[in-house]
């Protein structure tokens, strides 16, 4: 089986043919723990009248080799910019569910700030009686096909 693929590959058998995905490796996490924002957020008709405190910690894939021999915010991640940005998206917003808000804050990420990866933890503080919080984890980006099949 000869296969080009820069980066680490994954070969998955399906039937007879073998597909190749590439999968994304980085050492490199920019954290933001702990961003806490009030909103609209619940099913409930007395939540939709108030504004709850959601909690978000994300961990994000970034190379930080170039911000590290140049030292200047231009050649990071600008992780002020990104906890701005979600914190006027979240202000303005009003969802039913933490996943849905956690996957429109996901997605802002990825998209604007042209992440390749993130792990992204929403916490919705007292939403449960007896529980510290309740929360939904979810993981973004970090593979991406490489080619469509291989004869072996």
């Amino acid at each position: 089986m000869a296969v080009n693929c820069v980066g680490q590959c994954v070969y998955v058998k399906l039937g007879a043919l073998f597909y190749v995905e590439r999968v994304m490796k980085y050492a490199d996490r920019i954290l933001i723990e702990g961003l806490e924002v009030r909103t609209v957020i619940g099913i409930f008709d007395w939540e939709r009248e108030i504004r709850q405190t959601v909690r978000l910690d994300m961990e994000i894939a970034w190379d930080i080799s170039k911000a590290v021999a140049s030292d200047e915010i231009e050649d990071t991640l600008n992780y002020k910019a990104v906890a701005k940005r979600l914190i006027s998206f979240i202000e303005a917003s009003s969802f039913g569910l933490i996943e849905s808000l956690a996957e429109s804050c996901a997605t802002i990420i990825l998209d604007e700030f042209d992440v390749p990866w993130l792990r992204l933890k929403l916490s919705k503080p007292g939403a449960v009686r007896g529980s510290e919080n309740v929360a939904v984890v979810i993981e973004r980006g970090g593979t991406e096909p490489v080619a469509a099949t291989i004869r072996v």
